[in-house]
């Protein structure tokens, strides 16, 4: 164990230090600088506030976020997922074998499971990602959104709580509930491009999957109103990347323009949306979990809006340069651009026009930016695509074959 072995010394078990890589402006135990000693009075306090319990740890964010963890701090990392049909364990691989990652299949609405986990592990935080995610699936059906991102959040925070409260005044004051949501509880933006979602923008959920993320936030925040639990909270923008379940828009995009399958664009693909690499996320969340302020939102945006149509084309145009061998050919026999499978259909009921985040925020209180343009990312992402096609046969089970969702 990494806090071990790090952290013994000679003269006593009972009083040690433990030296970090990474920095928080946290009230010890937390780590706190690269340079700086941590001192625990025993043994059990440093393994405790080395324990992160990631909820959702094998979907998409929750996946980048658990590799990130392993890869870049310390930590321990608990992986609570019920593995869904976007759940992904072959998205963990890569640190799957460290002694510091532990994966546990459960679902968040079981409190006995969880009670029993809080008690095992100890964590120090909870990152709670687990959700149904996709709104399509949730036009088609609502219940599961309820299930899983209403009952299944107050479950958590119940089991969380009775955690937080079993602890020491010491870890007790150090432990962080970090609830991850998304930009969508905000609703419509009108396309004034100085018009963004801020932190104080009023929620105007238009989705059931929206609204049951906006009822979880609100659960969240009533928990540390009512009952004092160190909550945060972030709402992120439209995420991309490696390792994306193929119902959603650039990996849906990217895997039919290689099959030479239409490309569905809904509407007339006016639609604007703000565009989160997700390994920026990652690192944002582990900004906010370890430095943000108890009962702060922070809002986590990628600074690139951009119309969904324009989206498809730079996926086009990306995989005209770096798969040419897979470019549609017409009944001439002539070669074409990817761009040419674009298919425009019937737009999603109740479809918003347009996401934009302001993370004004948490540049200037935590001094996070995103590191990755668009163009890089969206470059980044197309060629992982291409090098990880077994992946992406292997995420598709039989039960989803990039069918259209969400038509009412």
């Amino acid at each position: 164990m990494a806090v071990l072995r790090e952290g013994i010394g000679c003269d006593s078990l009972s009083r040690f230090k433990v030296f970090r890589r990474h920095f928080c402006r946290l009230p010890l135990p937390w780590p706190c600088s690269r340079h700086e000693p941590l001192y625990f009075n025993d043994l059990n306090s440093a393994l405790i506030m080395s324990t992160i319990l990631v909820t959702g740890g094998a979907g998409f964010i929750g996946s980048a976020l658990v590799r990130y963890l392993i890869n870049h701090t310390e930590h321990h990392v608990v992986n609570v997922d019920k593995l869904t049909y976007a759940g992904n364990l072959e998205s963990l691989e890569s640190v799957s074998h460290s002694p510091r990652y532990t994966f546990e299949q459960i679902d968040i609405c079981d409190r006995a499971a969880l009670d029993r986990v809080f008690q095992t592990y100890q964590p120090a935080a909870v990152m709670h990602l687990a959700a149904e995610s996709h709104v399509d699936r949730s036009i088609d059906g609502p219940a599961a959104f309820i299930e899983t991102n209403i009952v299944g959040t107050y479950t958590l925070l119940e089991a969380a709580r009775a955690h937080w409260l079993s602890l020491n005044d010491t870890l007790r004051s150090t432990f962080r509930f970090h609830h991850v949501s998304t930009d969508e509880v905000y609703g419509d933006l009108p396309e004034d491009p100085s018009v963004l979602f801020t932190e104080a923008t009023p929620y105007a959920p238009s989705s059931p999957y929206s609204a049951s993320k906006a009822s979880s936030d609100h659960l969240v925040r009533a928990w540390m109103r009512t009952y004092g639990l160190p909550v945060v909270v972030t709402n992120c923008s439209n995420n991309y990347g490696p390792y994306h379940f193929p119902e959603k828009l650039i990996p849906l995009v990217i895997l039919n323009a290689l099959e030479g399958k239409p490309l569905p664009v809904y509407g007339q693909g006016q639609q604007i949306r703000d565009w989160l690499y997700v390994e920026d996320h990652a690192r944002a969340l582990y900004k906010v979990v370890s430095e943000g302020k108890v009962g702060e939102t922070y809002n986590i945006g990628g600074h690139n809006e951009k119309r969904n149509l324009d989206v498809v084309h730079t996926i086009c145009d990306l995989l005209d340069e770096l798969s040419p061998n897979t470019r549609p050919q017409n009944q001439s026999g002539e070669t074409q651009s990817h761009r040419s499978l674009i298919t425009f259909v019937a737009d999603r009921p109740g479809h918003d026009m347009r996401y934009a985040i302001d993370a004004g925020k948490i540049q200037r209180e935590l001094g996070w930016v995103p590191q990755e343009t668009f163009e890089t990312g969206l470059r980044k992402t197309v060629q992982w695509y291409l090098q990880n096609r077994v992946w992406c046969e292997h995420v598709q089970d039989g039960s989803y074959q990039r069918q259209r969702l969400g038509q009412g």
